[in-house]
C-alpha cells in the first residue's frame, strides 16, 4: 500500500488488525466476481497476503503476482503456505512492474484510499489486464462509517487525539469508485456493498488489537496513562461493549469491471 504518512509494516500485526477482517469481506468480494478457474491474477497493493491466500483457496489461479511497496508485509505473506505459480515482489500499485496485457484480472484489496493517486492505480490495473480482463476492488467506506476501527478513531478525534488520515479517503465512497472505473475506460461496470461480522472473545481482546494500528499506536505512545484510559472508556461507550464477547460489522463498497476489447 502506498502512501505519504501511514505505513504497513509489520505482517503480524496486520494479520490480527485487518487480515481477518480483509479475508471476512474478501470471500463474499470472489462470490461476488465469480471467476472462472485457472485465471492469472495480479494483487495490487496484496499487503501481507491475506487476500491472495483466499484468491488461491478459492479460485484455482495458474497464477498470482502480489505486489505490495513494503518488505515488513512482504515477508510475512511469503511466510504463508508456498503455492506454485504465486510470487510477492516489491512495487508500487501505481507503477505496476509489468507488461500491458500481462493478467487476466486484477484486484485491489483494501487498498485504494492509501494510493496518492486512485485514479493511477486503476489505470495502471486497466493497463496490465488483457481486454475483457476484470479490474475489482473492495474498500471499507471509510467516510460513511463502515471502517471496523471507526468507533475508535472518532473518538480520537473527539478528544483532539491527531493521527494520520488516509491520502484518497473520498475514494472509498462508491461513487468515487464509479467515477474512477469511468475514467479508466472500464465496461460493464457494477458495484454492491459488502457487510461482514466480526466477533472478539472481549472488548479487551478488540482494544489491544486495535492498538496495534500503525496509525492509532503511535497516537497514543505520548498521552498521559489518564487519558488512554479515558480514550478507551469513551471506546467501549459508542460501541455499546458489556462484558464477554463483541460482535459488530464493518462494510466496503465494492466495485467490478472489465477492460474495454
Amino acid at each position: 500500500m502506498t502512501d505519504q504518512k501511514i505505513r504497513f509494516n509489520d505482517g503480524a500485526a496486520y494479520e490480527q488488525l485487518m487480515g481477518i477482517w480483509s479475508r471476512l469481506a474478501g470471500e463474499v468480494f470472489l462470490d461476488w466476481l465469480a471467476p472462472e478457474k485457472g485465471l492469472r491474477w495480479i494483487d495490487s497493493g496484496c499487503g501481507n497476503g491475506a487476500f491472495t491466500e483466499l484468491l488461491v483457496e478459492r479460485c484455482a489461479p495458474a497464477e498470482v503476482q502480489g505486489v505490495d511497496p513494503s518488505d515488513g508485509q512482504l515477508a510475512y505473506a511469503r511466510t504463508r503456505r508456498q503455492w506454485s505459480g504465486v510470487e510477492f515482489r516489491q512495487g508500487d500499485a501505481m507503477a505496476l512492474p509489468f507488461p500491458a496485457d500481462r493478467f487476466d484480472a486484477g484486484v485491489m484489496a483494501l487498498v485504494l484510499v492509501f494510493l496518492s493517486d486512485p485514479a493511477k492505480g486503476v489505470a495502471e490495473l486497466m493497463r496490465v489486464v488483457v481486454p475483457g480482463g476484470t479490474v475489482a476492488t473492495y474498500m471499507w467506506d471509510m467516510d460513511g462509517g463502515g471502517f471496523p476501527l471507526g468507533a475508535l478513531l472518532t473518538e480520537m478525534r473527539a478528544m483532539g487525539i491527531a493521527s494520520p488520515l488516509p491520502a484518497s479517503m473520498n475514494a472509498s465512497r462508491m461513487e468515487a469508485m464509479e467515477k474512477l472505473w469511468s475514467g479508466a475506460g472500464a465496461v460493464s461496470v457494477e458495484t454492491r456493498e459488502i457487510t461482514v461480522q466480526r466477533t472478539f472473545a472481549s472488548y479487551e481482546e478488540f482494544w489491544s488489537i486495535g492498538l496495534k494500528s500503525s496509525t492509532v499506536g503511535p497516537a497514543l505512545r505520548g498521552l498521559a496513562p489518564g487519558d488512554v484510559e479515558k480514550l478507551k472508556e469513551r471506546v467501549r461507550d459508542r460501541m455499546q461493549a458489556g462484558e464477554g464477547s463483541l460482535t459488530f460489522s464493518a462494510r466496503a463498497n465494492a466495485i467490478k469491471g472489465a477492460r474495454a476489447g
